[in-house]
């Protein structure tokens, strides 16, 4: 929402009225051609922009709505979530072409499965001696959630190997990542100065997360599943602390609880303790198989990653030598031999998953509850097998030859959903920018041509006294991509001749991108005469630099092209340079609605939030939300209602003092627990507001 004047309103970077223009279809058709409600605004009286505002901020408040209130965690919510970013994305351009965008449109399609069509009451207990009708499915969105996470992880390994970058090959990656991400956070500056050996330790552990582990997602075995849980937890965390990048690791973590299963996720587990069943042999041997299993696979594991990566223990300087023993031929046709399998992995878990539903089903009691499950069972097996299937298309990019052996079938299905993002192809740092240094474009302005003035972004790095900032879960869409122009020519980033363009006209929604407090810009007074652009080398400073974050030098002219002038408003190099790119508006925008009641409502907000930093702005959100729960939470504890069911349950628990008994309490029985929750009944009759 912030970032939308200057990206994409009439004075933005890349006006999203641009993507926009009927083209004679019919309408239903123009709507699944581009699926996007942006159609609609002008029906609103707002043009592409203004409809961008009110869908994000109506967006906000319908994701914040069900972190407070339960009945709002609906598969309608989540549908027109999903809807809402999808509209978004189809006119984001260059600045929403980013793997995470994708993440949380298919997420977000999955919680619209997952969401429960009713909310669970909380003072009735299930249904004696049978399943409630839901109980017959809700397992398998989640299993989707984890393919999903297992699609993701296992990918984005493979591709660090068949890129051939040699730094991964040479387990060096790390001792160039934490100073040549897009924006690192402090913490990436100390880790930076680890020891090498540590380094490639770390991206030999990075290898065995993502390729090794991911297969245990569907391990039979619950303390494997765990074990890899924990593992993706431990990675993201550590990506968070060192790197920016915005709500991409959070995502993944939410993922990651596809893993967990409700006996782990079970308040105070501690606390129950239900009468102990003696164990019959066949329970005893199974077991100890299981424990087998998992000895053998840790053990493969260890085996694995020392004997790919040649590790040894130097007892003396007390470090690990690594160094990869394979080749890309060996790991290739090791490819070609695994991802096959893997496909069949997810096929046999998810038959596995389709038969554990219908034996819930049938012990559904009760005919009508036991039609209506069978509906819903029958709708979601099939939503489920289809997803699965569409998402076997892009999954196989990474293997050729597995591409082509697919079901035509699935083509067929992922060729007709394609533009909904219902299943993408994920491979994050497939290959190690910045080898010989941080590339880094830095801007500067004039009034004469002779004296020049750097302007600095709030957010990548630029003056080399500014220490990194920490800005999750934020993503500043501008300073992204001026990383990924600093990677090649300025020809390679067309929009890069936008923002000069804007720069010069002095546009205030893209300075505002730059510098949200107008006072920290330098050309906020009157816009620059000229502009241009440099390439640096960017390196973190030595231990022991005083005051210093970063060291440079100097590379070349970024902008304009070589042997060219600085560029001026009606420069004929910036208006060659427009009309080479399509940037150039033949069409001048219409005037903005500003008599409309909702355009006027717009405005009013965004001239009461322009002033609120992005991260801040986000932060604060959820700092309310927390608040409200605390509050929620802490009326529900003292509430004297909230003790009526436990009364209830004390009562059928206590009997009444017969004549001569000497205690009232009840005998433990195995069902100790409410509603599962780990809660032992002898303690939850104690409330808070009766202890005195």
């Amino acid at each position: 929402y912030t970032q939308i004047p200057g990206l994409y309103g009439p004075e933005g970077i890349l006006p999203a009225r641009r993507m926009l223009r009927p083209q004679g279809k019919g309408r239903w058709r123009q709507l699944w051609e581009t699926p996007t409600l942006l159609w609609e605004a002008p029906r609103l009286g707002l043009d592409t922009a203004q409809g961008l505002e009110l869908l994000s901020l109506l967006g906000t408040v319908l994701a914040l709505g069900p972190l407070v209130f339960r009945s709002l965690r609906h598969p309608l919510t989540y549908l027109l979530l999903w809807a809402a970013y999808l509209s978004v994305c189809q006119v984001g351009q260059v600045f929403l072409y980013f793997q995470w965008d994708s993440l949380l449109l298919e997420t977000g399609f999955l919680a619209v499965l997952v969401a429960p069509w009713r909310q669970p009451s909380s003072r009735k207990q299930a249904p004696q001696g049978g399943l409630v009708g839901a109980s017959a499915y809700k397992s398998l969105p989640f299993w989707l959630v984890r393919w999903l996470l297992f699609r993701l992880m296992f990918a984005s390994g493979v591709v660090k190997l068949t890129s051939r970058c040699p730094a991964w090959w040479g387990l060096t990656a790390l001792t160039y990542h934490y100073e040549t991400q897009c924006l690192p956070t402090p913490a990436a500056w100390l880790a930076h100065h680890l020891p090498v050996w540590l380094h490639k330790l770390s991206v030999v552990a990075t290898f065995l997360i993502e390729i090794a582990v991911p297969p245990l997602f569907f391990a039979p075995v619950r303390r494997l599943r765990l074990t890899a849980f924990y593992t993706q937890v431990l990675l993201q965390v550590l990506i968070i602390i060192t790197g920016n990048y915005n709500f991409f690791n959070l995502l993944t973590l939410v993922l990651t609880t596809s893993l967990l299963d409700d006996q782990h996720l079970a308040a105070e587990p501690g606390l129950c303790h239900p009468r102990k069943i003696p164990t019959s042999w066949p329970r005893a041997l199974l077991t100890k198989l299981s424990l087998l299993l998992e000895l053998a696979v840790y053990g493969t594991l260890a085996y694995g990653a020392a004997y790919c990566f040649g590790l040894e223990v130097d007892w003396q300087q007390r470090v690990v030598h690594s160094r990869t023993t394979f080749t890309f031929h060996q790991f290739s046709q090791w490819l070609k031999m695994v991802t096959l399998p893997t496909v069949w992995l997810g096929a046999a878990s998810l038959t596995w998953e389709l038969l554990a539903a219908l034996w819930r089903w049938v012990q559904v009691q009760g005919w009508l509850r036991k039609f209506c499950a069978a509906i819903q069972l029958s709708i979601l097996g099939t939503i489920t097998v289809a997803l699965f299937l569409i998402s076997l298309v892009p999954y196989s990019y990474m293997e050729p030859g597995t591409h082509g052996l697919l079901w035509t079938g699935a083509h067929h299905l992922f060729d007709t959903v394609e533009h909904l993002q219902l299943a993408n192809s994920y491979g994050l740092f497939r290959r190690m920018t910045g080898l010989g240094g941080r590339p880094e474009v830095v801007l500067e302005g004039s009034y004469d041509g002779h004296r020049w003035t750097e302007i600095e972004f709030m957010y990548k790095p630029g003056n080399v006294s500014r220490p990194p900032p920490f800005v999750v879960p934020h993503q500043p869409r501008l300073d992204w991509q001026m990383w990924f122009a600093a990677l090649g020519p300025h020809t390679h980033s067309p929009w890069f001749t936008s923002l000069v363009l804007r720069l010069l006209q002095g546009k205030e929604p893209v300075v505002r991108l730059i510098q949200n407090d107008a006072a920290q810009y330098p050309f906020h007074k009157q816009p620059p005469t000229y502009v241009r652009a440099q390439r640096y080398k960017y390196w973190f400073s030595e231990p022991g630099e005083q005051g210093r974050w970063w060291r440079r030098q100097w590379v070349e002219e970024f902008f304009p092209p070589e042997s060219s002038p600085p560029v001026a408003l009606g420069d004929p190099t910036l208006e060659s340079l427009l009309l080479q790119f399509g940037l150039q508006d033949k069409k001048p925008p219409r005037p903005r609605s500003s008599s409309h009641a909702l355009a006027q409502a717009l405005h009013c907000v965004r001239t009461q939030l322009s002033s609120l930093e992005p991260p801040n702005l986000l932060w604060g959100l959820l700092g309310a939300v927390s608040a409200v729960r605390v509050v929620q939470a802490l009326l529900a504890s003292w509430s004297p209602q909230s003790s009526l069911p436990a009364r209830e349950e004390k009562h059928k628990l206590i009997p009444k003092k017969e004549s001569g008994a000497t205690s009232t309490q009840a005998t433990p029985t195995p069902n100790s627990c409410i509603r599962g929750s780990g809660t032992p009944l002898s303690r939850a009759v104690i409330h808070p507001w009766r202890r005195k």
